[in-house]
């Protein structure tokens, strides 16, 4: 029998133990929950009170790592390329290729792909790293406390800003102000309205089709905030529950132990491909709208 046979056979049993276990010692009937709610976890409570709008609490901590490791980690290996790159610029390059070739260039011209490109690039890393240390468990959940030393701390929680809809749309309106302005200045305001028309459609069928391409330009900004957004949340909220959140709610402990495995699935699932698919997604938009918006025909 080879070894990994026997590793896959080991967890497997040890699994089955562990559930049997559970039922023998805590039963599969239903107990009462009354104090803990994980759906609680995705409340924002202000950590610090600021005047306006400005107060601080998990979401802009988010926003702010996000940020950070964006310009950090690119500046950082910017400064230490090498002629013989190792494997994490070999790495960076690959990325660096996809986002210049596949993203930009894909959709615009070379002379608006060289203008549009850091902003592209920038936008696609800031969702990328935002999604991924979503999913890095932090001491964010005020709802739930353990005390260190005497120190009440935080229980760990898994968040990400752009499971608040607030950042998601911030973006998009900063990708629709950016693509209008940019086909207003190639064609002019008359020659952008033209555009959204069909070359070769005339008479009501243009009014009609122009009615609905000028709507259509307002329905990207949900297109492309609610897909990050909902995404994002989903499966936060998926991994909550499958990882034990339904468990808790529904008062059965061996539902936990029976869902975890599914939990862990959708976690490296959601790490390995959503959270680098919807960054790819959200750029690969914005470079389209962006390319489209100067297009000669429609």
């Amino acid at each position: 029998m080879k070894t990994r046979t026997k590793i896959l056979l080991g967890i497997f049993g040890a699994y089955i133990l562990g559930l049997v276990l559970i039922v023998a010692i805590f039963g599969f009937t239903r107990q009462d929950n009354n104090e803990f709610q994980p759906q609680n976890e995705f409340k924002l409570h202000t950590w610090i009170e600021l005047p306006g709008p400005f107060d601080i609490n998990k979401a802009v901590l988010y926003l702010f790592l996000a940020a950070g490791l964006t310009v950090l980690t690119m500046v950082y290996i910017s400064r230490r390329m090498q002629a013989r790159p190792n494997r994490v610029q070999t790495a960076v390059e690959t990325l660096f290729g996809l986002m210049q070739d596949n993203i930009t260039r894909g959709n615009m011209d070379n002379k608006m792909a060289a203008k549009w490109f850091p902003f592209i690039g920038a936008l696609f890393l800031f969702i990328w790293f935002s999604n991924l240390i979503g999913y890095i468990p932090l001491p964010t959940n005020s709802e739930e406390t353990f005390n260190v030393f005497g120190v009440e701390v935080p229980g760990f929680a898994i968040y990400a800003a752009t499971a608040n809809l607030s950042i998601p749309l911030v973006l998009a309106l900063v990708v629709f102000v950016s693509y209008n302005v940019e086909g207003i200045r190639a064609k002019g305001l008359g020659g952008y309205l033209k555009s959204l028309v069909p070359s070769g459609v005339t008479g009501a069928m243009a009014v009609f089709i122009f009615v609905l391409e000028f709507l259509s330009n307002f329905m990207r900004l949900i297109s492309l905030s609610v897909r990050l957004f909902a995404n994002i949340l989903a499966g936060h909220l998926i991994i909550l529950f499958m990882s034990g959140g339904l468990a808790v709610l529904l008062g059965i402990e061996a539902l936990g132990w029976f869902t975890l495995p599914i939990g862990i699935a959708l976690f490296l699932f959601e790490v390995g491909l959503v959270a680098t698919l919807q960054a790819f997604i959200f750029a690969t938009l914005s470079a389209i709208y962006l390319g489209g918006a100067v297009a000669e025909h429609h």
